[in-house]
């Protein structure tokens, strides 16, 4: 249930070896059989037939029998049964030894001709592009940023079939090791934006000092699972180094102390006085199953809803329509007086800070991080892991019924999941939803596959780790764009928009192109909020937008 234990810095490939001993197994026995026969068909040659052969004679009709291409002058000569017994078991013994050359032999040499090979250089004109040292999860939400704006990268990892897989798949690769130089070389290191390292803390460490033998200039930035080894990564030649797993725990933390406390929590700040903030339903407040039409949440309080969740499903501004109950998480966007009246119809008079209690699961980074964070809210903790250390309450599989009535889990208010196993926060979800219908489960999801099934389990709000570092890394190397919330569900962004120079937000058609929303626009240092249909985009302003990462995507295309 803790974070996914280091690995370790070398790599044993057992296949490898076996297929090694095979080959010399068979090597040893050939030639034993080639010797065996020629010592044997000379003495039953001169046993039996009367005629003596020298050893190469010999050798030659072993030779000739093995390769079926006849027996020159001996063909026929042989007249007593034991030496045409002898021909036959020569002859057997070579049809099987050929047989079992083609899987050992022949077959992969097949294989590796047919096979495409991935390459290991690129282009001598590429400059100012991304060298990402190393392949995750986390890559592909970075990669889906550099494709929606075109910016140049490269990939580089050690493995080559991992290499060719990517290659098949149209990613920009090259196989070679990150931690070599003469890699980094091969992919002009020296001419490129910036540097990624994605592997492990060793490895990264070792790619930064790789990395410095090649150029002092060139930006490196390192991703860290440990934040306690930051110092040494920097000493290594990382100029900024990222903790993921430490902001996704911050994050799950304050979605959690927003629910039960009164305070607002962190919100994104767009300008003086305005703000964004995601606010979940409570059932039994206020707004719980009314309509928003009839909520009276523009009237009461002032804010605007420009989004809404459900069930991992994000509508960009919904219709007056839209039903409003416990598994609505709404976008809303306005002052903080504003957005604290909202915050007040969204909290049932069953939640609050002295009924507060949070389980959470998972002791690793994220689960640290998130116990940290409640008690700097004075908010009380339960916490469970299956490894008895410090600070866990609770000894024992969060996926065992007994476990979770142990912490409390009939009585808590929120169930925080934090573990490093997808498939176990699955299965976490599905049986304390069962235990506990009311209780508001939040997730850590490693890959964003799996946000769809956590949801479908019954989690109320899923962060996903993959994007929130995806996220951070386009952030800082993308210089167009600027990701406002990289720990949200919800991505909002600062970023140009040449394109739509001149066009009104009507003719634009953000949301009907992209289904992102325009929530304001930066002009000379000022925050416009108030955006109609007829607001023209002029050179040089800066739209603040809201939408899902794909939607973000699809704006970077039609905008830049």
């Amino acid at each position: 249930m803790a974070d996914r234990p280091r690995r370790a810095p070398f790599t044993v490939f057992p296949s490898v070896t076996r297929q090694r001993r095979r080959v010399f197994l068979y090597i040893g026995s050939f030639v034993g059989v080639i010797v065996l026969y020629t010592v044997a068909y000379m003495w039953g040659m001169a046993a039996y037939e009367g005629e003596t052969r020298t050893v190469l004679q010999a050798f030659s009709i072993v030779v000739e029998t093995f390769t079926t291409t006849g027996y020159g002058v001996d063909a026929g000569q042989w007249t007593t049964p034991q030496m045409r017994l002898l021909m036959v078991l020569m002859q057997m013994s070579g049809v099987i030894l050929i047989f079992m050359a083609l899987p050992v032999f022949v077959a992969p040499w097949v294989q590796e001709a047919l096979r495409v090979s991935p390459p290991t250089t690129i282009d001598d004109d590429v400059e100012n592009h991304v060298v990402i040292c190393g392949y995750s999860p986390r890559a592909e939400t970075l990669i889906d940023e550099f494709h929606s704006w075109d910016h140049e990268y490269v990939v580089v990892v050690a493995d080559r079939d991992a290499a060719l897989d990517l290659y098949e798949q149209d990613i920009t690769v090259v196989h070679g090791d990150p931690e070599s130089a003469d890699a980094l070389r091969n992919v002009h290191v020296e001419d490129a934006d910036a540097v990624i390292a994605d592997a492990t803390d060793e490895q990264n460490a070792s790619i930064a000092l790789a990395v410095r033998e090649v150029s002092e200039t060139v930006r490196v930035i390192s991703l860290v699972e440990d934040p306690d080894l930051t110092n040494y990564l920097q000493y290594a030649g990382a100029d900024q180094v990222f903790s993921p797993r430490h902001l996704l725990g911050h994050s799950l933390a304050e979605k959690v102390t927003a629910s039960v406390t009164t305070d607002l929590g962190e919100t994104v700040t767009i300008g003086e006085d305005f703000e964004i903030l995601e606010l979940s339903i409570q059932t039994g407040s206020d707004i719980d199953g009314t309509r928003l039409d009839e909520s009276g949440v523009r009237e009461c309080t002032g804010a605007n809803i420009i989004g809404l969740w459900r069930r991992g499903e994000f509508q960009s501004s919904p219709s007056p329509t839209t039903e409003l109950d416990g598994d609505t998480i709404l976008l809303a966007a306005g002052r903080e007086t504003q957005l604290e009246r909202l915050k007040e119809m969204t909290i049932s008079d069953g939640h609050g800070p002295v009924r507060s209690s949070i389980l959470v699961a998972g002791y690793g980074e994220v689960g640290s991080t998130v116990e940290e964070a409640m008690q700097s809210k004075s908010v009380r903790t339960t916490v469970v892991d299956r490894e008895e250390k410090s600070g866990v309450d609770v000894f024992g599989d969060v996926t065992d019924e007994d476990v979770l009535r142990e912490a409390g889990i009939e009585y808590a208010n929120a169930l925080i999941l934090a573990l490093a196993d997808d498939t176990t926060t699955i299965f976490a979800t599905l049986i304390a939803r069962e235990l506990a219908p009311g209780v508001e489960i939040v997730a850590r999801a490693n890959e964003t596959d799996n946000i769809g099934k956590l949801y479908s389990a019954g989690a109320d709000y899923v962060l996903a780790l993959e994007t929130v570092s995806g996220r951070m890394l386009a952030s800082t190397i993308l210089e167009g764009e600027e990701i406002i919330s990289p720990d949200k569900q919800i991505e909002i962004l600062r970023t140009t928009a040449p394109r739509l120079t001149g066009q009104t937000l009507r003719d634009a058609a953000v949301r009907t192109r992209t289904g992102c929303t325009v929530i304001a626009v930066e002009r000379n240092g000022e925050v416009i909020t108030d955006l109609g249909p007829n607001f023209v985009v002029r050179g040089g302003d800066q739209l603040i937008i809201a939408g899902t990462d794909e939607d973000t995507n699809e704006f970077a295309e039609i905008a830049q």
